[in-house]
C-alpha cells in the first residue's frame, strides 16, 4: 500500500480504537431506544425499527430523528452517550498507545459519536494526546447547519479541507465496511479492522463475524484484525 505523501491516519473510534461492542454499544443502543420511546411515544418495536433504520439510511440514528421528528440533537447526544462509569466499560488492545505512537504521519479521529464522548473515551484509553484533532458528529454539519455523518462524501471533503489533508494522503481505519466502500471512491486508502466486530453463532453452531469475514472486498486496501497490522504501512 504505497503512499503519495506522509500518511494522515483517520481513525474511527468505536470498534476500531476500542472494543465498543463489549459494553458501550449495547448501552448506547438501549439508550437510543429508550430516548425514542420517551420522546416519540412509540412502542419498543417501532423504537428499535427507527433506531436501526435511520442508522442504516443516514449513518447515524440522530440524523433521521432530527430530520423527521425534530429531536433536539444536543439533548439526544448528551443523554445517550453519558455513562456513570465509562472507565469500567472501555476495552482495548494491549499496547494501544505504543501502536498508535509508532505510526508515521498525522493522526485524526473521525467519529459519528459526539465530541464529549469521543474525548472521554480517548482519555480513558490514554491516547488523547496522540491525535491532533477529533472530528466528531457536531463538526460534520454543513454551512446551513444540516446534520451529516459518515459515510457522507461532501462532509468528508469539507472536513479534510479544514484539516489541510489531501485525500490522496488519507488512510481510513474503520470497522464499518459501508463507510470504507463509499470513501474509497474519493481516492483515499482503506483499512478494514475486524477484531472488535461482534460474533454470532452460525447455523452449524460455530462462531463467525456478523459481517462476512472471508476474503477482502475490492474497495478494501488492507484487512486487519488488530491495529498491530498497521505496522510497516505509510
Amino acid at each position: 500500500m504505497n503512499t503519495h505523501g506522509r500518511p494522515v491516519w483517520l481513525f474511527d473510534l468505536d470498534n476500531t480504537l476500542h472494543h465498543a461492542s463489549h459494553e458501550i454499544f449495547p448501552a448506547i443502543n438501549r439508550g437510543m431506544t429508550q430516548y425514542i420511546l420517551d420522546r416519540l411515544g412509540v412502542d419498543i418495536d417501532e423504537a428499535n425499527r427507527l433506531r436501526t433504520g435511520y442508522t442504516q439510511r443516514y449513518g447515524a440514528a440522530l440524523l433521521g430523528l432530527v430530520r423527521h421528528h425534530r429531536v433536539d440533537a444536543a439533548d439526544f447526544l448528551h443523554v445517550v452517550h453519558t455513562f456513570a462509569d465509562l472507565g469500567s466499560m472501555v476495552r482495548a488492545e494491549r499496547g494501544l498507545a505504543r501502536m498508535i505512537r509508532g505510526l508515521p504521519g498525522r493522526k485524526i479521529v473521525l467519529t459519528n459519536g459526539p465530541s464529549v464522548y469521543a474525548h472521554a473515551v480517548l482519555n480513558e484509553l490514554g491516547i488523547a494526546r496522540l491525535f491532533e484533532r477529533v472530528i466528531a458528529i457536531e463538526d460534520m454539519q454543513d454551512r446551513s447547519g444540516y446534520w451529516r455523518a459518515k459515510p457522507d462524501a461532501a462532509m468528508l471533503r469539507r472536513a479534510m479541507r479544514r484539516a489541510h489533508v489531501p485525500l490522496s494522503d488519507a488512510v481510513l481505519v474503520e470497522d464499518t465496511r459501508g463507510h470504507l466502500k463509499r470513501y474509497k471512491r474519493l481516492g483515499i486508502r482503506t483499512v478494514w479492522i475486524t477484531g472488535h466486530l461482534p460474533s454470532v453463532l452460525n447455523a452449524s453452531g460455530a462462531t463467525s463475524l456478523r459481517s462476512p469475514s472471508s476474503g477482502r472486498p475490492h474497495y478494501i486496501d488492507l484487512k486487519i484484525r488488530s491495529l498491530k497490522g498497521l505496522r510497516g504501512l505509510g
